[in-house]
């Protein structure tokens, strides 16, 4: 099947969680796309492979921890100052590590959860808005958001709660900054193949097959290019009309 054509040249994007499975994809299809792109992650290793991998002087990382608000202040800056405007960003970080109910979450780990998934989406979205709003374009921003955000899985609490905020954050910012052109936009994963699913499998002690065909009535996990060409999309004047959505790329599994 032949993938839909997507000219972002002159436009500059921003990506957290940029060297992990989905967050690299959408690197990659943002600057196939002609984008300037300022990749973020944890990791200056990986993030240097990321860039090296590319190939491409429109690529950029810059380290940051997304649960520390002034971290993403300046990621913020560098990406206007390496390319000089923000037009669009994806908000791909995140983490997972439970394997326990709600009454045996730790406090600690709730912290933890809340302080990067949701807190960390709050910072970026707070500093992005703010740089779109600067030139007076408009623009858009993407939330990568969970099926766990509408359907919980066994011994998750603080994760799905987490999950559960990054909607309200997005349609409330949709709501706020629609006339001024800025669209915010959710995507709601499911089962995606990436090394956190697999982590996740491993920490429970699941089997693949049987973990692909539980969450998803396709029968397969889902691939990163498939939340990446999602995030095109949305990032794209093709959606020019869709703000406060959370658009879920499961497999079926929200319908079954």
């Amino acid at each position: 099947m032949t993938s839909p054509i997507y000219d972002f040249s002159g436009t500059t994007a921003l990506v957290t969680g940029a060297t992990g499975g989905m967050g690299r994809a959408i690197t990659e299809a943002l600057a196939a796309a002609g984008a300037n792109v300022m990749a973020s992650d944890l990791s200056d290793d990986a993030g240097r492979a990321l860039v090296a991998s590319i190939e491409s002087a429109r690529v950029a990382f810059h380290r940051a921890d997304i649960s520390d608000s002034d971290q993403v202040a300046g990621l913020v800056a560098a990406a206007i100052e390496r390319f000089g405007r923000l037009d669009a960003a994806v908000n791909a970080a995140a983490i997972e590590f439970e394997t326990v109910p709600l009454g045996e979450c730790t406090d600690d780990d709730f912290d933890r959860m809340m302080n990067v998934n949701t807190r960390g989406v709050f910072a970026c979205m707070k500093h992005e808005i703010a740089a779109i709003l600067e030139h007076g374009e408009g623009g858009s921003i993407v939330n990568i958001a969970s099926t766990n955000s509408f359907r919980p899985q066994h011994d998750q609490p603080a994760y799905t709660a987490s999950k559960h905020a990054v909607l309200g954050l997005t349609r409330s910012a949709a709501f706020d900054y629609a006339d001024a052109g800025i669209r915010i936009n959710a995507i709601c994963p499911g089962a995606i193949d990436t090394p956190m699913l697999r982590t996740a499998m491993e920490r429970r002690g699941r089997d693949a097959d049987d973990t692909a065909r539980r969450l998803s009535p396709i029968g397969r996990f889902g691939r990163p290019d498939e939340i990446a060409a999602a995030a095109m999309w949305l990032c794209s004047d093709a959606s020019s009309f869709t703000t406060g959505h959370a658009l879920a790329i499961d497999g079926g599994m929200l319908a079954s």
